[in-house]
């Protein structure tokens, strides 16, 4: 699915929508995998995912590496900007929260390719010409 915006609003919102699909009562465990340049809108799209859930006040984890958020589902937003690797990973307890009933999200995904889950949801923005405009390519299979 591909998506255009054209506000910080507007990609917090899709990423609202995206909750949305995702919140059936029958998920106990997902992983979005956040795809796309410095600045691009990654953590607002973090930002609206995590409000439908309750939660609110999300900032990017950039050096904390993970943020956990406690609302009607548990969230884990990781950036792994800074991770160099399995260790790096390992350190951190990746693996745990991976296993753990909640919704990881991470950004920089494409850092840990080979670490993610076979069902990730992957979650692509990159910039259109429009200074504020964002391209957004969920791929997915949703019921």
């Amino acid at each position: 699915m591909i998506y255009f915006t054209n506000s910080t609003q507007e990609t917090e919102k899709l990423g609202l929508e995206l909750a949305k699909k995702l919140d059936t009562g029958a998920t106990s465990r997902a992983f979005v995998a956040m795809r796309g340049e410095m600045g691009v809108g990654k953590t607002a799209f973090v930002r609206g995912f995590a409000e439908h859930f309750g939660v609110r006040g999300v900032k990017s984890p950039t050096y904390t590496i993970v943020n956990e958020y406690r609302g009607r589902v548990p969230i884990y937003h990781f950036d792994t900007y800074r991770i160099d690797g399995e260790d790096d990973l390992y350190s951190i307890g990746f693996d745990d929260y991976t296993e753990r009933c909640g919704i990881c999200i991470c950004e920089w995904s494409e850092k840990i390719e080979d670490f993610l889950p076979s069902d990730a949801i992957t979650v692509t923005i990159t910039r259109t010409d429009d200074e504020c405009g964002r391209k957004i390519e969920i791929d997915a299979t949703l019921a």
